[in-house]
């Protein structure tokens, strides 16, 4: 991290001085720093003279004496609270009266940091993310006592540095850590209930929602020595808040070392650096004859639903009931099949759901969920009639919300609540997200894309189904969505 920014400093045109408490990991961050300017000479991406003056910018600092001219110093060392309150006192007799002091703290509170400090005022966060260079976001974090003009000029030497300045309150996780929380917490939910495997979650969020990672594809790579400890500190930091609780699953698996793709093991096992994924099921034979479909007159958009059936040459019945012999086809938003199937009288041994969250024609596999009553020859018959068209299709076990449903609703929920909290602006949130999580979107497009009012309404019948606060609306959604405002929507 520390060489990361370095280099993108030394490239703004500034001259860096890097210290270490090593004398030889000095050596290595320069040596480490030179060798990507020379490989960018070789590619014809600098000029030899370029990448000669940008060596000359890097010096190295053997004592912490040697950052006494520094007009700003920024750390990046362990993750310790102590350790850093140490540091920084250290610093703040060293440095001249105006120099700025910051830590790339990605968990500990800014305040905390500097609480000991004789001019907290000048210091402030400066969170980035690694890769250093390719990740072109920077958290500006105020302390409590942080003066507002030293997150400006901070935001205005990202820009120079080639990075985007998102603006942050002192809270935990700051923005990207907070609204990451929506993410792989709920995938490991979903999974820790024996709806799906982790393979078939990873599939269906990247192909209904367009991640380019899964949940668990993620963790593999950030690691769960790295991201396990984040789910903890923040909530216990917001006192064990229901919305960021962590799994036993990753709790089991650090304790194991089953961290992840460096490892060679994590949720996948890794051969050469490649993730061995398990095939996914065959697609059913047709039966000799399939039954014909009644579609629910709840279903959510049914008028596409029926033209799909039509498309996929299903016979479709139109009575106000099913027939004896119908496949019963539900798409709820946040209930269960198994709860649809007794509130609207269907037999519940040939009735499927489908998630329609997400309009077909927008995504690349669709999802059908059985309960638990459902008879294996109507399960396979409705796989086949959606499959029909080569379109992928996953068979998941009942649960409120599918599995993009809730997971989609609790990114958008907790994107809310972070602007609810106004920790951040909606710009800056969907910014550090899109840059920092590389999701397809900002969680407060995506819940506009997708509908606020359908949002809330699987957050609120998922919170009927399990009976768990954790899913209760932020103000924010309630709001925005009852007045039929854009979420990203700021008040005057």
């Amino acid at each position: 991290m520390g060489r990361g920014i370095a280099q993108i400093a030394a490239q703004a045109g500034s001259r860096v001085r890097i210290h270490d408490t090593q004398p030889k990991a000095i050596e290595q961050a320069c040596a480490a720093i030179t060798q990507q300017w020379d490989r960018q000479a070789e590619k014809g991406k600098l000029t030899p003279e370029q990448a000669s003056a940008l060596k000359s910018r890097l010096v190295p600092a053997g004592e912490l004496q040697d950052l006494t001219d520094c007009d700003l110093v920024i750390e990046a060392i362990v993750e310790r609270l102590d350790v850093k309150q140490q540091l920084f006192a250290q610093l703040e007799s060293l440095v001249k009266p105006e120099a700025v002091l910051a830590t790339n703290t990605s968990s500990l509170s800014v305040t905390a940091i500097a609480a000991g400090l004789k001019h907290p005022e000048r210091f402030a966060g400066y969170h980035f993310f690694n890769p250093v260079p390719l990740m072109r976001v920077v958290e500006v974090i105020a302390g409590l006592k942080t003066d507002a003009g030293v997150c400006q000029r901070l935001a205005t030497y990202a820009q120079e540095m080639g990075h985007q300045a998102v603006q942050a309150q002192d809270t935990p996780g700051f923005i990207v850590n907070h609204a990451g929380r929506g993410y792989g917490t709920e995938a490991l939910r979903v999974v820790s209930e024996g709806i799906a495997d982790f393979a078939t979650i990873d599939r269906i969020l990247k192909d209904q929602v367009g991640f380019r990672l899964g949940p668990f594809e993620l963790m593999d790579l950030t690691a769960l020595d790295v991201s396990h400890p984040v789910m903890e500190s923040i909530y216990r930091q917001y006192y064990d808040e229901p919305r960021y609780r962590p799994s036993v699953i990753t709790a089991q698996r650090l304790a194991g070392g089953v961290v992840g793709k460096k490892v060679g093991e994590g949720f996948y096992r890794y051969v050469d650096g490649v993730a061995q994924v398990p095939p996914e099921p065959p697609t059913p034979a047709e039966p000799h004859e399939m039954p014909p479909v009644w579609v629910s007159s709840r279903a959510v958009r049914r008028a596409e639903l029926l033209q799909l059936l039509k498309d996929l040459g299903a016979r479709i019945e139109t009575g106000a009931s099913p027939s004896a012999q119908a496949l019963c086809l539900v798409a709820p938003l946040g209930f269960d099949v198994t709860t649809v199937s007794i509130v609207e009288r269907l037999d519940p041994t040939r009735t499927v759901g489908i998630d329609l969250l997400v309009p077909d024609a927008s995504t690349r596999r669709r999802v059908l969920a059985t309960n638990p009553a459902t008879r294996a020859d109507y399960r396979d018959a409705a796989h086949a009639l959606m499959a029909r068209d080569g379109k992928a299709v996953s068979v998941i076990r009942d649960s409120g919300g599918f599995v993009t449903q809730r997971v989609v609703a609790t990114i958008v929920n907790i994107a809310s609540d972070i602007c609810q909290q106004r920790i951040c602006s909606p710009a800056d949130l969907e910014t550090a997200v899109t840059l920092g999580l590389g999701y397809p979107t900002g969680p407060l497009s995506l819940g506009d894309q997708l509908g606020p009012t359908e949002i809330l309404e699987v957050l609120f019948n998922v919170q009927t189904v399990y009976g768990d606060p954790r899913y209760r609306p932020s103000p924010w959604l309630r709001r925005r969505g009852a007045l039929g405002l854009s979420l990203r929507h700021t008040e005057s």
